[in-house]
Formats: structure tokens, sequence, C-alpha cells
């Protein structure tokens, strides 16, 4: 048999690192992100003897959140549970979890890939505090234990997945909603978002699942899309050459390129979940889940909609607006106060405004661009107020928070010049000092009339009317041919 005789079935196991500012049973700080190691620790997070766990309230509604945003029915009580297993960067020896009583359970999501809508189920989601994280140094192993306490959202997805692509096109989606949402990050660079794929073969046509592997803590979608591919080829060799796939925990060296073999794949029995005995279970109420889904943003697809719908955006526009909630709600607050104008407030938005963030290395929501500021420069650009040229230097200096539109326009004189008197004189000018150009306008080559209009622009640094520069022009020119 070939490849092409049996079908991926990949589900898919997603920790997400919930937007806390503390630990979820400590009041350590959340950001771990980049601290000096072992400086964010206590003796609750870092195991010691005796000390007890507070939950953290916002981690549990930020859980809740998640779950919403997957379509998953919210459990009225819940309660903790001990997962234990022997790690050097776990320092109790187990983690706190959620066993059997999810935070969330039975949720979906379509997936829209390859112009077709494929339904994803959401098995559950729960909340868990993370481990710490060993740092290897050729013999030696060094632990960190910032990372242990950390509020995890664990999604775990049905075996719905039957590709790379589509795992790299669900997690490219899934990361966005959860960024919509406003529940973490999920920076997988930063370890906000980490991914352990579970993969198996099934001959087309059969039923019966084959052995699965998972590939732990994969920590971007490119290496995820590649370890899930080197996984199918590694499981489908096996099975050509008669042997049986075993079930085992792999790890992906992104040196090489390769998987390697970490552990026989634990059971459920192997961890040896009990209750949390210094945690009550946690009772959700119906009023608390029907605040948080009330006060929740709207998701990506809806966005989509209201884009299409209210200010007739192409998808292929859409998907460019979308990509951040920021950007969705700064194209709509703008596109709304200039009504009839969205195509041109998309095209300034993706044009300049994208160039000069890009050169300035900020992201639209830390620059103090209102969407009324564009509006003003994209208004003024069509009254002839400024040029296209100087309303983006305009633009470059509002975003270096340098002043409103007008102001920056008054301050450095920057309105052009309609005097057509003013005008006339620099065109004379100019075409008293280039005769040969004159000559060749006159003899039929009528295109250097764009290089006569740039010079009186430039004499004119640039504040000056094209559209008139361009009608004085060819009303001398003709006048004295």
């Amino acid at each position: 048999m070939t490849v092409s005789d049996y079908q991926a079935i990949i589900g898919l196991e997603i920790h997400v690192q919930l937007d806390t500012k503390s630990k979820l049973f400590c009041p350590c700080s959340a950001d771990v992100f980049q601290a000096p190691p072992n400086t964010l620790t206590c003796p609750v997070c870092s195991g010691q003897p005796g000390a007890l766990p507070t939950l953290n309230s916002c981690a549990v509604e930020l859980a809740i959140l998640t779950a919403l945003s997957l379509n998953c029915e919210i459990s009225s009580t819940t309660r903790w549970d001990r997962k234990s297993y022997f790690y050097p960067d776990l320092p109790k020896g187990y983690q706190i979890s959620q066993s059997d009583l999810p935070i969330g359970i039975s949720g979906w999501f379509d997936l829209e890939h390859n112009g077709s809508i494929d339904r994803i189920h959401i098995q559950r989601v729960h909340l868990e505090e993370d481990a710490g994280k060993s740092i290897h140094h050729g013999n030696h192993a060094l632990i960190d234990l910032n990372r242990a306490g950390v509020p995890l959202a664990e999604i775990v997805t049905e075996p719905d997945l039957r590709s790379p692509e589509q795992v790299y096109a669900f997690l490219t989606e899934l990361r966005q909603i959860l960024r919509y949402v406003g529940v973490s990050e999920a920076e997988m660079e930063k370890g906000a978002m980490r991914c352990e794929p579970n993969v198996s073969l099934m001959p087309h046509g059969a039923h019966e699942l084959g052995p699965r592997t998972e590939i732990k803590n994969l920590n971007s979608l490119r290496v995820v899309r590649k370890a899930v591919t080197a996984e199918i080829q590694r499981q489908t060799e096996i099975v050509q050459r008669g042997n049986q796939v075993e079930s085992i925990t792999l790890g992906w060296d992104e040196s090489t390129n390769t998987l390697f073999e970490q552990r026989k794949k634990e059971t459920s029995d192997d961890y040896r979940y009990f209750p949390e005995p210094d945690l009550l279970p946690l009772s959700i109420s119906s009023a608390l889940v029907a605040s948080l889904k009330a006060n929740m943003p709207a998701l990506p697809q809806q966005v989509k909609q209201k884009l299409i719908k209210d200010f007739s955006l192409s998808e292929k526009e859409v998907q460019v607006i979308v990509k951040e909630r920021y950007i969705a709600e700064f194209f709509i607050s703008a596109a709304s106060i200039f009504p009839g104008k969205a195509k041109k407030v998309y095209n300034w938005i993706t044009g300049p405004l994208f160039h000069q963030l890009r050169q300035q290395g900020l992201e639209l929501d830390q620059s103090p661009l209102t969407p009324q500021s564009l509006v003003d420069i994209i208004s003024m650009v069509e009254t002839n107020v400024i040029n296209p040229q100087t309303a983006e230097n305009v633009l470059l200096q509002v975003l270096k928070g340098k002043g409103a539109p007008l102001q920056i326009i008054e301050q450095g004189d920057l309105r052009l010049v309609s005097d057509r008197a003013s005008i006339t004189n620099n065109v004379v000018a100019v075409l008293d000092e280039n005769p040969e150009q004159v000559t060749k306008y006159r003899q039929g080559k009528t295109t250097i009339i764009n290089w006569l209009q740039g010079q009186v622009v430039a004499r004119m640094r640039g504040k000056a009317d094209p559209h008139l520069i361009r009608q004085v022009l060819m009303q001398i020119l003709e006048d004295e041919s």
C-alpha cells in the first residue's frame, strides 16, 4: 500500500496561556516571557510543602469565554484534579488540572479551507496550571519555574482533521478567535499557544482508527505542519513494511527537522487522577455565563459578514481587514464616519498606513492614530488641501505623535498653493529654464509635459495643486505653439 491508500486522522491538544496578570493559584506575575529565570515564583507555584492554592477567578472567566467562542456547553459544576507524573520542571510532582468535569464540552468550529467548510468538533475545554521549563545545554539541564502555575486553557478537538494543511488552517483561525475574544495573545513564539497533534492512519473506507502517536509541545504553525507531515510519512512507511505503529510520544528536533521518540504514550491511568483535596469544586452560575456571552466581542466570521454587507468589501479585502480585531474595529470606525468612502479607507489602511507602520516597527493598536485622524487626512487630499505625497508625510508625523493632522499641516505650512498667479509664474520660470524640452513638446513629444510638471512641483516644494499646474502648463504650451 502507498501513502495514497491511507487517510490521516488528526486530533489536536492545544494549550493556550490565558491573559491574566497573575498565575492560576498564586499572586505571582504571569507575564513570564523573557523574565530572568526563577524570578517569578513563590512557595505555591514552586511546590513548597504546606503551601495552599487560591483560585484566580479571572482565569476561570477567560476559560469560559474560550469555551463559549468555540460553541461549547458550559458545565454548571466542575472540579479540580491532580494529574500525577514525574518531570524535572514539575515541582509538585503533579499538575492541578480537570479530568472528568471540564469547564466546556461538546463544542464545534466551522473551518473554511480550500473552498469548503468542515465542522471541527471540540471535545472539551478545561483549565489547568502550566509546568516549568527545562533548558538543555549539552549534557546538562537547567530548570526555570517562572512558567509553573501560569493558567492554561487546554482545547481538545475530536480527530476530525485530515491533513497538515487543514491543521495549519485550523490553528490559524483558532488563534484569530482567541485574540478577538481577548482571552490570550496566542503568540506561539512566546509559548502562549502550544500544539500537540495526535496522528494515526486509517485505510480509506475503514472505520477503525490505527494506533495514534502524539507530538509534544510544537510552538509554531510552520513546525506543526512540518511535524505532522513527517509523522504521516513515518507511519505510512512502517505500515508498508508490514509492521505495527506503536503508540508513542514524539518530540520534534527543529535543528534537523526530524522526529524523535520520547517515551511510550501514557494513558489516563498512568496519570493517577484523583480530586484535588486543597480546592473545592467550582460552581459556574448561569448568570455569569449569560453575562460573559452577552459582552463577548463579535467573532471573525461575524465581522467578515458585516464588512461584506455594510461596506461592500470583497472576500479578499475582508481577509486583510479581519486579520486582527483592532484593525477591523479601526476600519469600521473610520468607514462609518466617512460614508460612501469605504474603499478609499481600505486603500489607505492597507497601503500608506501599513507601509508606515512597518517602517516604524509599530502595530496599529500601539500608535496614536485615530480613525478620525485618518479620515481627516483622506478628506484633505480629496478637497485639495494637501496632495497625496504631503498626506503620507502628515500620516507619518501623526504616527510619531507630532500632533493632529490639521495642526501638522498649519505648523509646516503644507497646504497646497492654489493661487493661479503664483503657479503661472513658476510654470513660466520652468519653461524658460528648459527651452529644449519645450521644443520637444511642440515637435510632438507630448509626454514631456509630465517631466515639466515634476519640475514645477519640485520648484514649489510639492505645495502646489498638481491639477492646476498641469492645466496652466498645457495652456501656455498650446497658446505659444
